[in-house]
């Protein structure tokens, strides 16, 4: 048990930075990484990608927090952007997870290799939305929020990879739809996790330690280090040339990508 403890930690160290650095909340990763990680423990295959997905929807909590609080001390976080996208977000993430509940494993692995590849394709080309346009009001904001939410559960993420370009083609600075997009993420894990919680409760075949769709070891192990690290990922953010740090990335999901493909046919 220690050394899978281990294993989560290590890639937790792994979310917690890209998620301060890249405002993606680090699920990219962390998704893929379970799935193999539950495959090799011999989880039983029906299960293995909700696990997948509620788990990390469960460790985002922890690692917004500390993202979005290290970005609003730098003054990053929008706040009423967050007040507005939020009613939204929570009912959005929340259907969607119920919805994924109910999906086969093969489904959302292939539904999360598809939104690999174009994340990974947005990242390499470095196309951004032209800022074009302004904030919509309440509603509109709510109707974004929940479109937002609803995918973001589907795949397991906080959020950024969505919300970041919206943020963005808003007329809002780069630095600050990261930080903000930080803000959003816990809404959204908070909403995601109780629906993958509640969905996965009545089930029996679940592995031990399991609280509904929520694998508690690797929880304990990813929130352990992603905590520490996204303070480190933000310093490197507003540091580094993101750039370049996001086609390497792309590369990675890119990789990650086609090694789920392979298993879903092998």
């Amino acid at each position: 048990m220690y050394s899978i403890i281990l294993i989560y930690s290590a890639l937790g160290a792994v979310a917690g930075i890209l998620a301060g650095m890249l405002g993606i909340g680090g699920g990219l990763v962390i998704v893929p990484m379970l799935v193999f990680a539950f495959g090799w423990q011999h989880f039983p295959d029906p299960v293995i990608m909700h696990l997948a997905l509620g788990t990390s929807m469960a460790s985002i909590i922890f690692t917004s927090v500390s993202s979005f609080w290290a970005h609003h001390q730098r003054g990053a976080v929008q706040w009423d952007v967050v007040r507005r996208i939020v009613p939204g977000i929570l009912v959005g993430t929340f259907l969607g997870s119920c919805l994924a509940a109910r999906m086969s494993t093969g489904f959302l692995k292939g539904f999360f290799v598809v939104f690999l590849y174009y994340v990974g394709a947005q990242m390499l080309l470095n196309r951004k939305p032209k800022p074009s346009r302004q904030l919509p009001g309440m509603l509109g904001m709510s109707g974004v929020g929940a479109v937002i939410g609803s995918l973001s559960s589907l795949v397991g993420i906080g959020g950024g990879t969505l919300s970041v370009p919206f943020m963005i083609w808003c007329n809002i600075p780069v630095h600050t739809a990261i930080g903000t997009s930080a803000a959003i993420g816990f809404p959204i894990a908070v909403s995601g996790t109780l629906g993958y919680l509640y969905n996965g409760l009545h089930l029996s075949d679940l592995p031990r330690y399991s609280l509904g769709f929520i694998y508690l070891p690797a929880l304990t192990g990813l929130v352990f280090t992603s905590v520490l690290t996204a303070p480190l990922g933000v310093r490197l953010a507003h540091s580094l040339p993101v750039e370049r740090l996001k086609r390497v990335f792309a590369f990675v999901l890119f990789v990650v990508a086609t090694r789920m493909v392979y298993g879903l046919f092998s």
